[in-house]
């Protein structure tokens, strides 16, 4: 069994901005992640935390999936941005606080201009809370690519 790092070492994310928890399993073409979904925090509603935070659960797991691929490749963790997403469908429109979160995506394609599609599903004690297929965007120098943009908008 692969031993995984703490999940900073594999997402930019931190702070009240990093939602997943650990990374589970990794491979060339998919990862698995866990999230507890929290009692407090961004986004968590009186009736619990919205679906549509699966989303970023999914984009994360993405990420990690990413920056695992970069550590195992010697580079380093680089920027990656969600495009959009296709498909998203929810059983529930929360997830309960402290409900045990597995995060599944399994790389559909990844192209050598960055751009990839994923498709997702997130289970609780194995039934199928949410799926989706999300694009992403991983430009070769994130930053540059962030100022490029703030650039654009003055």
């Amino acid at each position: 069994m692969q031993e995984f790092l703490p999940i900073e070492n594999y997402v930019p994310h931190r702070g009240a901005m990093l939602l997943i928890d650990r990374l589970l399993a990794a491979d060339e073409e998919s990862a698995v992640a866990e999230v507890t979904v929290p009692r407090d925090g961004l986004y968590l509603q009186d009736e619990g935390m919205p679906a549509w935070v699966g989303l970023e659960y999914m984009a994360q797991t993405v990420a990690a999936w990413a920056g695992w691929r970069a550590l195992q490749a010697g580079q380093q963790v680089k920027l990656g941005f969600l495009l959009g997403t296709r498909k998203f469908d929810a059983s529930a429109d929360f997830f309960s606080p402290d409900a045990l979160l597995t995060v599944h995506v399994q790389c559909e394609l990844m192209g050598d201009n960055g751009l990839g599609m994923f498709d997702c599903t997130i289970r609780s004690r194995d039934e199928v809370c949410a799926t989706a297929r999300i694009s992403v965007y991983e430009p070769e120098d994130g930053g540059a690519y962030v100022q490029s943009l703030q650039n654009t908008e003055n």
